[in-house]
This record gives structure tokens, sequence and C-alpha cells, in this order.
């Protein structure tokens, strides 16, 4: 045999080993980026469950707070926790609206945990319910007592008929339902 011939029966040996070798390198190369996707997929999945365990009880806790809020400063629940016979009804007013401010300072951290759009509702829920104390308010007389504004603010509600606290209740319930 002439050195050709050698080269010929080598290359005959080698191109075919070749083939098979590159054909291998893609393969496990392509089975282990596969590997690696799935296994940043479970890395993902773990990490969002951990978030989701670590931060469910504070989500459920500031919807509850959220729901809270709304039913504390409902103009009816408010009046019927506020009430003084015997002070003027500007005074009144002015209890009021703080009350509504510190329910509402009170809980305004709880935005971490719901979403924007549903605390954008409570934001306006809380504006809504101040336009009507303020409405009833201005419909006052100067000598009106607590009571008449009370009464104002009843008549102006069932006027309304669902408040938008009420909504925005509707609304975090059926947002924290989706939690589950």
């Amino acid at each position: 045999m002439n050195w050709e011939e050698i080269v010929f029966q080598i290359a005959l040996i080698v191109i075919p080993a070749g083939a098979v070798l590159m054909t291998t390198v893609l393969f496990l190369r392509k089975n282990a980026e596969k590997e690696d996707k799935n296994s940043m997929r479970q890395l993902q999945s773990e990490l969002k469950k951990q978030r989701q365990e670590f931060f469910l009880p504070n989500r459920v806790d500031a919807y509850q707070r959220a729901v809270l809020l709304m039913e504390r400063i409902h103009p009816n629940s408010l009046i019927m926790r506020t009430i003084n016979p015997g002070l003027p009804s500007a005074a009144y007013q002015t209890e009021l609206l703080k009350a509504i401010r510190d329910e509402y300072d009170h809980n305004v951290a709880q935005q971490l945990f719901i979403t924007p759009g549903l605390w954008e509702m409570v934001k306006n829920s809380k504006e809504e319910t101040v336009k009507i104390i303020n409405i009833a308010g201005k419909q006052m007389q100067p000598t009106s007592m607590s009571t008449d504004l009370a009464a104002k603010i009843f008549e102006l509600t069932a006027e309304i008929g669902e408040l938008p606290s009420d909504i925005t209740v509707k609304a975090l319930k059926e947002d924290l339902q989706r939690l589950f």
C-alpha cells in the first residue's frame, strides 16, 4: 500500500467517526440546553411558589383591612360610630372628615399588597364619601346640629343607592377569590 491509500483508508474511518462525534456533541448540547431550560423553569416555579407562600398572608391581610376600611368609612357605619347629638353640624362634619382621613392614613400601606386598580377604587371610594359629607354639610343651616347632618347624609346615601364603598368591597372580595 502506498501513502495515498493509507491516507484514504484513514479518511474513511476518521470522517464518519468525526460526523458521529459532531452529531453526538450537538445532540448532547441540545439536551443540556433543554435540561437547563427545564431546570430554570422549575427554579422559577419554586421561587414563585415561595413568594406566594410568603406574600399570600400579607395580601389576604391587606384585602381584609381594605374591606374593613371601606366598612368603617361607609357613611352609615361612620355616623353610627361617631354620632354626638349635642355637637353643631359644622363641628360634626369636621369630625366625620377627620375620622375618614385617620382611617385611610392608618391603612395606606395596604396598597403594597393590593392591585393598583383596586387601590385606586379604595381611594375613589374615600373621596366619594368625603363628597357626600361635604354636600350634606353645605345644606346645613348655621344652627343645625349633628343629628340634622346625619339625617341629610342618610338621605343622600339613600338617593345614591349603591355607594362606591359597596362596589369597592365587592371588587376586593372578587379579586381576593382569584388568589385561591
